[in-house]
C-alpha cells in the first residue's frame, strides 16, 4: 500500500454548527456524534488501511497548528500523520489539486483517497470493505465516488445520477451519468421518484494523473498555476538565499489568485470517466443540526436532548446545553443550541440558514463567531471571565510542566494573580516564582513568559489593560509548539 494515499480534506469551518463551531474550532474538531471529534474519527477510521505516514491532513495555514495539537491524544498515529497547508481557503478543487501535486511528487504510481474530515459513518468495517472495492476500479484510470442511497428529498446534499439504476456492473460499479449541485425542494422529490439518483458523499479515489489530467482538460487555469507552484515546493532554487525567502510570498500569491471552486462542479461535473459505489454504510455529512435525526438515537418523543436540559412536553426537538441548564416546554420541529456566550434557537426547517447568523456576526464586527470563551491550547486552556473597553480578565489554566511562548504586547500590561499551584514567570531578564495568591505585573512591550515547574496544574486570574485587548497583540520569540 506504499503509493496509496489519504487525503483528509480539514479546511471548512462548518458553519451551519454555530454556535457550537467556530473559526478557532471548526465542525471538525467537535464531539457532534459518538465520543470523540469527528476529524479523531475519520483518521482512527482508516487506520491500518494504509501506512500512518501516507495519511495526509489538507488544511489551512491558520488551522494547521489547531489541528495539529487537537489529534496529538491519538498518540503514535497522530506522529505519522503529514500537513498539506493551503495559504489561504479556495475550495475542494484547489486542495485536491494542491495534494494531488504533493502525492505526484513522490510516485508517479500514487493513488488518492480523498475524504471529508467532518462526516459521520458509523460502520468502519463495510466503509472499509467499500473502500477495497473502489481501490480496485482505480487500475484503469476511472474517477471513483461514492454513492448514499437517498431516503428523503434533501435539498442540502449534491446528487448524483447513474446511467442505469436498475443493472450494476460485475465489479460492483455503476456508470455515472452526471453530478446535480444542491436542488430545490421540488427537484429533489422528482430525484427520489426517479430511483437513479444517490447523495454525492464527496469521498473520492483517483490516481494522482488522473485527476491531473481530469484537472488540465476542465480548470486549465488551475492546473497552469499550478505548474507554476510546483517548482516553489519541491525543486531547489538555485539563487541567494534572499530569493529563497521570497518563495513563501510568491506561493501565497499564486494561491489566493485561483478560482475558489468545488472539485464537484469543476471537475465531476464536466467528466465522462467517473464510476460510482453505492455505499453500504452508514453516512451522513452532517450538513446541519437537522441531520442529527438520522444518526442519532432520540427518546419517545422524537427529541435529541444532550447537556444539562430539562424538557416537559416537546416533540421532534434537539437540544445541545453545556454547563448551564436549558429548560424546554411544548416545542415542536426546534433546535436549541447553548453556549456560554450565544444561544441559537430555530426551527428545522430553517436551520440551513444559520450560515446567515454566521455572516452577520462578520459583517457586525461581532467575535462570536471566532472563538468560544473557553480556548483550547496545547499548553492548557483559557477563559474569557469578562471584558470590557480597555479591559478583558481571563482564566488561565496551565498543564503540569508547560509553558507559554517568550512573547510580548505593544498594546496591553497584564496582571497576574496565581489562585492555584506555582507559576514560574520570566520578565525581560529577571526570572522568579510566584506562588498562591500572590501576583505579578507585565508592562506593556515588555518580553515575558509563564510557565507552570510544578505537578499539579496552575491557575491564574489575569487582567489585561490597553487600548486594545484583542488575542492577535502577541509577538513570539520563542515557543514550544513552532508557533510563529
Amino acid at each position: 500500500m506504499s503509493d496509496f494515499h489519504v487525503v483528509i480534506l480539514a479546511g471548512g469551518s462548518g458553519t451551519r454548527f454555530w454556535p457550537l463551531s467556530r473559526e478557532t474550532c471548526p465542525k471538525q474538531m467537535l464531539k457532534i456524534v459518538g465520543e470523540d471529534t469527528l476529524i479523531r474519527q475519520t483518521i482512527k477510521r482508516i487506520k491500518g488501511f494504509v501506512p500512518a505516514e501516507n495519511i495526509w491532513i489538507v488544511t489551512t495555514e491558520d488551522k494547521a497548528q489547531d489541528i495539529k495539537f487537537h489529534i496529538e491524544s491519538l498518540g503514535s498515529l497522530a506522529k505519522g500523520i503529514k500537513f498539506i497547508k493551503e495559504p489561504v481557503g479556495r475550495n475542494t478543487a484547489p486542495a485536491i489539486g494542491l495534494s494531488a501535486l504533493y502525492l505526484n511528487h513522490l510516485s508517479s504510481k500514487s493513488v488518492m483517497i480523498a475524504m471529508p474530515s467532518d462526516h459521520a459513518i458509523s460502520d468502519t468495517e463495510k466503509f472499509l470493505y467499500d473502500l477495497k472495492l473502489a481501490v480496485e476500479g482505480v487500475k484503469d484510470g476511472h474517477l471513483i465516488t461514492f454513492g448514499i442511497k437517498p431516503t428523503r428529498p434533501e435539498t442540502g446534499y449534491g446528487y448524483i445520477k447513474v446511467e442505469n439504476a436498475s443493472k450494476m456492473a460485475p465489479n460492483g460499479f455503476f456508470k455515472v451519468d452526471r453530478f446535480f449541485e444542491k436542488p430545490d425542494p421540488q427537484t429533489a422529490r422528482t430525484f427520489i421518484s426517479d430511483g437513479s439518483y444517490f447523495w454525492n458523499s464527496g469521498i473520492f479515489v483517483w490516481k494522482t494523473s488522473t485527476i491531473l489530467s481530469e484537472i488540465k482538460r476542465s480548470l486549465p487555469s488551475l492546473y497552469h498555476t499550478l505548474k507554476k507552484i510546483e517548482p516553489l515546493l519541491f525543486v531547489p532554487n538555485e539563487k541567494s538565499k534572499s530569493k529563497e525567502k521570497e518563495k513563501p510570498n510568491t506561493l501565497t500569491d499564486l494561491y489566493s489568485s485561483l478560482e475558489s471552486i468545488s472539485i464537484d462542479y469543476g471537475i465531476m461535473e464536466k467528466s465522462h470517466n467517473v464510476l460510482m459505489i453505492p455505499a453500504t454504510f452508514q453516512w451522513s455529512d452532517l450538513g446541519s443540526w437537522a441531520a442529527l435525526d438520522e444518526i442519532i438515537e432520540k427518546d419517545d418523543f422524537g427529541n435529541i436532548l444532550k447537556g444539562n436540559t430539562i424538557d416537559i412536553g416537546s416533540q421532534s426537538l434537539t437540544v445541545f446545553a453545556g454547563e448551564r441548564l436549558v429548560a424546554t416546554i411544548g416545542l415542536r420541529d426546534m433546535v436549541v443550541v447553548d453556549t456560554p456566550d450565544a444561544t441559537l434557537v430555530t426551527s428545522k426547517q430553517k436551520v440551513q440558514e444559520v450560515r446567515k447568523i454566521v455572516e452577520e456576526l462578520k459583517k457586525n464586527g461581532r467575535e462570536e463567531h471566532v472563538l468560544h470563551k473557553t480556548v483550547e491550547r496545547p499548553w492548557g486552556s483559557y477563559t474569557v471571565l469578562e471584558k470590557g473597553n480597555g479591559y478583558k480578565i481571563k482564566r488561565v489554566v496551565l498543564k503540569p510542566g508547560a509553558r507559554l511562548s517568550l512573547q510580548l504586547h505593544t498594546r496591553r500590561s497584564e496582571h497576574w494573580v496565581v489562585v492555584s499551584g506555582i507559576a514560574k514567570v520570566t520578565k525581560e531578564n529577571e526570572t522568579y516564582l510566584v506562588h498562591n495568591n500572590e501576583s505579578t505585573y507585565i508592562p506593556i512591550n515588555t518580553r515575558h513568559r509563564l510557565e507552570n515547574p510544578g505537578k499539579v496544574t496552575l491557575q491564574i486570574i489575569e487582567v489585561q489593560n490597553g487600548e486594545y485587548v484583542e488575542e492577535d497583540d502577541i509577538e513570539r520569540f520563542d515557543d514550544d509548539y513552532g508557533r510563529t
